[in-house]
């Protein structure tokens, strides 16, 4: 029986750096697009020199849960989308089914996000869902599209469920598709009519999330994305799905 027991190795500097970060990301902590310390603050924090905590970045950065952005720092991956990437891509974007099947898909995930958000959203949420509802009605007054916008309401939807799982799952499908949603406002979405529309439904999702009406965010949800499936049926009635790849 002793003999299947093996000495202890004493972990190297970097390793229980690298472990403590992929931690905190896995318990969501850290959250997909979330910017990590620099290497001389997380220094700092661990007590440590810099050497081991640009070797435990590098080594999560390999692992696929961190990504390196010239300029910006090291932004937190979506451990999801680190599996998935372009095959995923390729069978939702090349063929008029698939783009509806997305959108199913979205209407099953992000009604229920809605719905938990809804109870779970914090007060620095809030402001967030405000700051966002009010870029979204100054691009409208400009005459402008907002789909940068648009997405980043729906991940925070997301974020303000305080489920790691949904904000990674959400993360991959914004990251693969977001393209695709870019040209899907500026070729779907031309009339100002639908625009308003569109509007209205993400301030009427915002509005049921800041006051805990879970019920009613997800109905709100389930509107908004049926909308969108209406309308992208009828552009693919007359187009070619290509004409909405990017």
């Amino acid at each position: 029986m002793t003999s299947k027991l093996k000495p202890i190795k004493q972990k190297k500097l970097f390793e229980e750096i690298s472990d403590q970060i992929r931690e905190l990301i896995l318990k969501g902590e850290f959250k997909p697009g979330d910017k990590l310390p620099s290497e001389r603050d997380l220094a700092g924090i661990f007590s440590v020199s810099r050497p081991p905590v640009r070797e435990a970045i590098n080594a999560l950065t390999a692992m696929g849960f961190l990504e390196k952005h010239h300029g910006e720092g090291t932004i937190v991956k979506s451990i999801v989308s680190a599996k998935m990437g372009d095959p995923f891509s390729d069978l939702i974007l090349h063929s008029k089914e698939r783009v509806i099947e997305l959108i199913e898909v979205r209407k099953g995930i992000e009604s229920w996000t809605s719905y938990y958000a809804a109870l779970r959203r914090t007060g620095e949420e809030v402001v967030q869902f405000d700051e966002i509802m009010k870029s979204m009605e100054n691009s409208f007054e400009a005459g402008e599209t907002s789909e940068e916008e648009d997405s980043r309401l729906h991940i925070m939807i997301a974020k303000a469920t305080h489920n790691v799982i949904w904000l990674h799952m959400m993360y991959t499908i914004f990251g693969v598709i977001q393209g695709y949603l870019n040209l899907i406002w500026k070729k779907v979405y031309q009339d100002t009519g639908d625009r308003a529309i569109l509007l209205k439904q993400h301030r009427d999702i915002v509005d049921a999330i800041i006051s805990g009406n879970s019920q009613d965010a997800y109905e709100r949800m389930f509107e908004h994305l049926s909308f969108a499936e209406k309308k992208t049926l009828v552009f693919l009635s007359k187009n070619s799905v290509h004409e909405l790849l990017p």
